[in-house]
C-alpha cells in the first residue's frame, strides 16, 4: 500500500506543470522560426548560443536582468518573442530571473528534461525552440505557485514606453 501511495505521489508531482503546453521532446514541434545551427551560432553571443541552442545554464547571479524592476517585457534573445513582464517577476533567491507566469500560454511550451537523471520541466520559446530555463512548483503560493527560473542570457529586456 505504501508503494502505491508513493508511486501516485510521484506521478502527481511530476505531472504538475504550468499552463503552457507540455511536450516530451522538442523534436515533435514545428517552430515558426527555424534556422540552421550555423545561423544561430553567427547571430547569438557565444553564451546565448550555448544556453538557447544547447540547453546550457548560465552561472547564478551573473545576469543583469536580476536587478531590473522597471516596467517592461522580457523577450527571447534569439527571436524577440514576448515571454514575461516585470509585473510577474519576483526575487526567488536562486540567482536567476524568476517569474510566476508567462505573458501568454502560447509564448512558450514545457518539455521534459532528464539530463540530470530525473525529470524536470524545461521552458522552451514557442517561436524559435530556444531553451530558456525550467519551471518549478515552488513559486509564490499567493499567485500561481510556479517559479519560471530563466537564464538571463536567453532573454532581453524591453522597457515600457512612457
Amino acid at each position: 500500500m505504501k508503494k502505491l501511495i508513493l508511486v501516485l505521489l510521484a506521478v502527481v508531482t511530476f505531472s504538475c506543470n504550468g499552463n503552457a503546453q507540455k511536450k516530451e521532446q522538442k523534436g515533435d514541434v514545428a517552430f515558426k522560426i527555424e534556422k540552421s545551427d550555423a545561423d544561430w551560432k553567427s547571430e547569438l553571443s557565444p553564451e546565448a548560443y550555448q544556453v538557447l541552442r544547447h540547453a546550457a545554464t548560465e552561472p547564478p547571479f551573473s545576469s543583469d536582468l536580476n536587478k531590473i524592476k522597471d516596467p517592461g517585457t522580457f523577450v527571447c534573445a534569439a527571436c524577440g518573442n514576448e515571454l514575461y513582464t516585470t509585473a510577474r517577476k519576483f526575487e526567488s533567491g536562486t540567482g536567476w530571473p524568476s517569474f510566476d507566469k508567462p505573458v501568454s500560454d502560447d509564448a512558450l511550451y514545457i518539455g521534459s528534461d532528464k539530463k540530470l537523471g530525473y525529470a524536470r520541466d524545461e521552458v522552451i520559446c514557442a517561436d524559435c525552440g530556444g531553451h530558456l530555463g525550467h519551471v518549478f512548483n515552488d513559486g509564490p503560493r499567493e499567485t500561481t505557485g510556479k517559479r519560471y527560473c530563466m537564464n538571463g542570457v536567453a532573454m532581453e529586456f524591453k522597457p515600457s514606453k512612457k
